[in-house]
């Protein structure tokens, strides 16, 4: 497994997951999610044998907050630590950082096995 910081070669592959993950949102907001990883300043993704299996998207003030905004592995390629690989890699680059996200509770055994624990937050969007 590699770990690649993304270019738009990978876009049709992350949107692809998200389509077999049914993030129907992302793709259907196609340009919006482009511009998405166009802005973010931590994008990365995951490849196998040449096919991209996963993808981190976050955003960072490079000193306290390190935000993870999506994390997606192929469901065939999960538990075999790809998902902590990018966490790690994202959080090795930005050491000082404290790594944030919101998470379903589907995953909150995922993230407590590796370390992280549960905070309070909001969400609201503009429609709203």
């Amino acid at each position: 497994m590699n770990i690649r910081d993304y270019e738009e070669k990978y876009f049709a592959d992350i949107q692809q997951l998200n389509k077999e993950e049914g993030w129907s949102n992302l793709v259907k907001h196609d340009e919006e999610t482009r511009l998405a990883w166009e802005n973010s300043n931590v994008t990365m993704v995951a490849e196998v044998e040449n096919n991209i299996v996963g993808y981190i998207r976050g955003l960072t003030d490079g000193a306290v907050t390190l935000y993870i905004c999506e994390l997606l592995i192929k469901k065939s390629y999960r538990g075999i630590g790809i998902g902590q690989a990018l966490l790690n890699a994202c959080h090795n680059r930005y050491p000082k950082t404290r790594m944030e996200m919101l998470a379903s509770t589907s995953s909150e055994t995922y993230y407590k096995q590796l370390g992280f624990r549960p905070f309070y937050g909001y969400r609201k969007t503009i429609e709203e």
